[in-house]
């Protein structure tokens, strides 16, 4: 296959050198104005996932934390975590682990620490 042969580019001009002093006489008002800034339309409303919207029931030992009332997840994972920052149970040393009193083991099966994306994984076994 035979490829087109390249010209050499013809070597770039110099445009001539403007005199300082015609730049200090341009009036400031030549300048363009500024654009005015165009403001995006704002996106529609998010709506909440219905999935974590449904009331679901606690379980006996989560109900001992959250209240035995039906709850959506979220309100769920809020109050749990009410509960862990209250009671100070999250390890000092690695504030994503949470160290589990004896109502959280029940919940947790018995683990006496758990990771907080496991936490969830755990209490969503509690909900019906």
């Amino acid at each position: 296959m035979a490829t087109a042969k390249k010209t050499p580019a013809a070597p770039a001009k110099k445009p001539a050198a403007k005199p300082a002093a015609k730049k200090a006489a341009a009036p400031a008002a030549a300048k363009p104005a500024a654009k005015p800034a165009v403001k995006k339309a704002a996106p529609a409303a998010r709506k909440p996932n219905a999935a974590f919207m449904k009331a679901l029931t606690p379980s006996a030992s989560l109900a001992a934390i959250v209240g035995a009332e039906p709850l959506p997840r979220t309100e769920v994972t809020k109050k749990v975590w009410d509960y862990i920052k209250k009671l100070d149970l999250q390890d000092p040393a690695n504030r994503r682990n949470i160290n589990a009193d004896d109502k959280l083991k029940a919940v947790f099966g018995g683990k006496a620490q758990v990771s907080m994306f496991e936490m969830t994984k755990l209490i969503s076994d509690h909900l019906k």
